[in-house]
């Protein structure tokens, strides 16, 4: 696919539609499960302390492997790695809908986890590659990125029906034929890309595949054990050690994981920041108000399930004004306006009480929400992406993943110790409640804090066109002489 002019465009829908497919896929799989954890206590016998790895074990295998997994596609191929790695996820699911006991599931969500890994670094670098013009890129790149934001919401709905009309079971089940098909046709529609020749830098990549894994760990932990607990401290200190060692590594390495390059740009740098800020406050408003909705407002979980679709629709549509706004505004300025509509959205969140209507109290809050998360992730998606060769395509890719996977696990293991620290020992609604809103006032200023980012970012940006201007009135002014 050398040029989009030179490939039909229904070739193109196809190939995007496969990307999409597998993505969504994945990335819903980390909260599909949300809405039938009490029904795993009864079925499969988990006890609740045990309950939250049926998440944790997918989040940590995802989180740990995700740079391991970016750098393996670029050496081996991306689509032959992405293709194998669907066909893993696809079985693993097979075996967790399939599951009968604790250990079972867990094992298979760990497989999820690894298989999500190795596949969705590849799919961005992949989309890139098949978009080679900038205005369909820049479309296809808006898309990709509305499912990653919607997808935790997207698996809240999907699971909430799935659980109430079916079984939870079938929330897994449902990536077996999706992922048949993916397997069966990607490799006629999507392009391989070449193999890279060059060594395999094997100490860095266990450095950061334990570093990214001891991290997750230990965010994990926090959430039950609290922030001073020896085994959060030692996890968190390990996580640390091992990330300085790795940037030592990567600077020596001729062939690195990550090349260190891809952070000397203010724009992605700060790209990749916001976004561990605004998807630590999204997921885990997926998570709180999931349970807000059943616990306190008594939803089923159908309906709680269903309550997600103004946001998710709102995700997707702003995929239509996103490139006519940043042809207006400019990507940065647009990213700032973006934010403050979320920090908006998700302040107006924090007021919900023990009797609050959904409609309008619940319901427009999550629509303003919606706008700005989705206009934001569309933006970062891009910005992260921004000036990133193709060679390194892969790695880019999986720093934007990994940004989005870590944020979700400081998101969750911050916010989770706010909501204990809130409810304590009681269980009553009132508790709950003062939990809930606390959780989405810390939530609005990790938005607070996304801004400061965006603020510096449009500074940044402005430097280079200044220094332009004024390189051209120079010589415009040299001529004249």
């Amino acid at each position: 696919m050398s040029s989009a002019t030179s490939t039909p465009k229904w070739r193109r829908t196809v190939v995007l539609a496969l990307i999409m497919g597998a993505q969504l896929m994945m990335v819903l799989d980390t909260s599909i499960v949300t809405t039938a954890l009490p029904h795993l206590v009864s079925d499969l016998g988990f006890s609740p302390e045990s309950l939250s790895w049926v998440q944790n074990t997918y989040v940590l295998a995802f989180g740990g492997l995700l740079l391991l997994g970016a750098r393996i596609g670029d050496l081996a191929g991306r689509r032959r790695v992405f293709v194998i790695a669907v066909a893993v996820f696809a079985a693993a699911s097979l075996l967790a809908g399939l599951s009968f006991n604790v250990p079972t599931l867990l094992a298979a969500r760990i497989l999820q986890g690894a298989a999500s890994a190795f596949a969705i670094p590849s799919t961005l670098a992949l989309l890139v590659g098949a978009y080679p013009e900038p205005e369909e890129r820049s479309r296809a790149i808006a898309i990709y990125s509305a499912v990653i934001g919607a997808g935790a919401s997207v698996g809240i709905i999907v699971g909430g029906v799935f659980t109430d009309l079916l079984s939870w079971r079938w929330g897994l089940l449902i990536n077996v034929p999706i992922g048949i098909i993916v397997v069966l046709l990607s490799p006629r529609f999507l392009t391989e890309t070449a193999r890279r020749r060059g060594g395999f830098d094997l100490l860095g990549a266990l450095t950061i595949t334990i570093g990214m894994t001891a991290l997750v760990w230990g965010l994990i932990e926090s959430s039950t054990r609290g922030w001073t607990d020896p085994v959060v401290l030692a996890s968190l200190a390990l996580a640390a050690l091992l990330v300085v060692v790795f940037v030592l590594l990567e600077r020596r390495s001729s062939e690195p994981i990550v090349p260190l390059k891809l952070f000397s740009s203010t724009t992605r740098s700060g790209a990749y920041l916001a976004r561990i800020l605004i998807v630590g406050a999204m997921f885990s408003t997926f998570y709180f108000l999931s349970q807000y909705l059943q616990n306190v407002l008594q939803f089923s979980a159908l309906l709680a399930g269903l309550s997600f679709i103004p946001l998710t629709g709102m995700f997707f549509a702003t995929v239509y004004v996103v490139r006519p706004l940043v042809r207006r505004f400019g990507q940065e300025r647009l990213l700032v306006a973006s934010l403050v509509v979320a920090l908006v959205g998700m302040a107006w969140l924090s007021t919900v009480g023990a009797s609050t209507a959904f409609f309008p109290w619940i319901l427009l809050p999550l629509l303003v929400l919606g706008i700005g998360q989705g206009i934001a992730i569309i933006l970062l998606t891009q910005l992260g992406m921004a000036e990133v060769p193709d060679e390194q395509a892969g790695a880019g890719s999986g720093l934007v993943n990994t940004a989005h996977q870590l944020g979700g696990s400081v998101g969750l293991a911050i916010l989770a110790g706010i909501f204990i620290a809130a409810t304590g020992d009681h269980a009553g609604v009132a508790a709950q409640v003062v939990g809930f809103q606390n959780v989405f006032r810390v939530a609005a200023g990790f938005y607070a804090l996304s801004i400061v980012v965006g603020v510096f970012m449009l500074i940044a940006a402005r430097k280079p066109r200044a220094n332009s201007e004024t390189a051209v009135a120079t010589a415009a002014a040299t001529i004249a002489d």
